[in-house]
């Protein structure tokens, strides 16, 4: 039996699979929202600063693939067509106790949170997670259910983790299962390739520069990158292919075919994320890699579509934009049933390594290195933010027990 055939058997689809309570839902926890504000943030242990190395990889400096490629004036960076005046977010909410929470969302969306949100959500119980997240998603969808209302929701439903997790005094981690795992192996994005192996990664992911406007010698040009990075790592090392919405059907079939040879783990978001049907398609057809998606995909409906088509091996959900922990947390227990891992977008950044480490389909996380040229502190600040540690497989990750998040940030305005 197939999946969207079950799908449609089920008395119960998996769109309307209900996770039983937490244990710490039963606590009666006298809280109540008092106040939601936008606030700017400063991190507690700032790295220092310092000129990267000439050369040195960044998504807002160098080509890399993406939807608006096809237009030339756009085509050197993504800065050029990238928002100036619709920022992330990150959200305060302070309860009657003084136990505030701190939570960040996708672009655009604090200003639904200040407009709308905050109306309903001022006097509720922060610890009655699901009813406060339902109540956002029930006032928002005549106007939104994925982009920027899905991305203030995920906003506020973090914070509210990361309060009740304060006022239990643990981890958030520990509210949603504990460890499986001790620690989480790590990928690492960018191409500072040589950089990245030195450190002690043995999983690259690569930000792709050409697309189909560039026509065969940019898809030359995509394989060398990938030829650089088997190079470095050897033949043992996986390397993944970040794509970031820019090909097609074809191009992606005929990139798979040049690529077989360096033996690519996956191609990620090779197709706009709307073509469900596309993805179906490719990951039917790809013997040589796995179709991987789901950064630019909103809540468990979004991920539905995508399970009906079989669309991809791989999810990877955000934390601030599919919505919240809450809805993740769904997310992945769809995944579950079908045996398809679930590697969050940012997943080592953006408090999702809370997930990771306390779910068995959650196999790595993502992370990003300092900029090349640094001085040693650097790196050093580095690893003891992330909680590197070294072993087998490379380079792995794993939260901090502070209470909550554990954000190394606090407010400065």
């Amino acid at each position: 039996m197939n999946r969207r055939h079950f799908l449609t058997l089920s008395g119960a689809t998996a769109a309307g699979f209900a996770l039983p309570a937490f244990p710490f839902q039963q606590e009666k926890s006298n809280l109540r929202i008092t106040a939601i504000r936008l606030v700017r943030t400063r991190p507690l242990k700032p790295l220092p600063a310092y000129t990267p190395s000439a050369g040195s990889w960044s998504t807002q400096g160098v080509e890399v693939a993406n939807p608006v490629s096809i237009y030339p004036e756009y085509k050197a960076t993504r800065s050029l067509f990238a928002a100036d005046n619709v920022p992330g977010f990150t959200v305060e909410i302070t309860t009657d106790k003084g136990i505030k929470g701190y939570g960040s969302g996708g672009p655009g969306g604090g200003a639904i949170v200040t407009g709308h949100l905050t109306k309903l959500l001022l006097g509720k119980d922060p610890f009655n997670i699901e009813r406060n997240w339902d109540l956002c998603w029930r006032a928002t969808m005549s106007y939104g259910r994925m982009g920027v209302t899905m991305n203030a929701i995920s906003g506020v439903d973090v914070a509210m983790w990361d309060i009740v997790g304060k006022a239990l005094n643990v981890p958030v981690y520990k509210l949603i299962g504990g460890k499986v795992k001790e620690r989480v192996p790590a990928y690492c994005t960018g191409n500072d390739i040589e950089q990245h192996v030195e450190f002690g990664y043995k999983r690259l992911k690569l930000a792709i520069p050409h697309g189909p406007a560039d026509g065969i010698d940019g898809m030359r040009k995509n394989v060398e990158l990938v030829k650089r990075a088997r190079t470095a790592l050897g033949p043992d090392g996986d390397i993944m292919l970040d794509c970031w919405m820019a090909w097609t059907e074809r191009y992606t079939l005929e990139m798979a075919e040049m690529m077989a040879p360096y033996r690519v783990y996956w191609m990620e978001e090779v197709l706009q994320p709307h073509d469900y049907a596309g993805f179906g398609r490719l990951n039917a057809a790809i013997k040589s890699t796995r179709i991987v998606t789901g950064e630019h995909e909103y809540g468990r409906y979004g991920f539905r579509y995508l399970l009906e088509h079989n669309g991809a091996s791989i999810w990877q959900p955000d934390l601030q934009w599919c919505g919240g922990l809450t809805e993740l947390l769904k997310i992945s227990a769809m995944a579950s049933a079908y045996d398809i891992p679930v590697i969050p977008h940012g997943g080592g950044l953006n408090g999702a390594i809370h997930y990771s480490i306390s779910h068995v389909n959650a196999p790595w996380a993502e992370l990003f290195m300092p900029p090349p040229g640094g001085p040693p502190q650097a790196y050093k600040m580095f690893e003891e933010q992330y909680e590197i540690s070294r072993g087998p497989e490379g380079i792995y990750t794993r939260p901090h027990e502070r209470a909550g998040w554990g954000w190394d940030y606090e407010p400065a305005s």
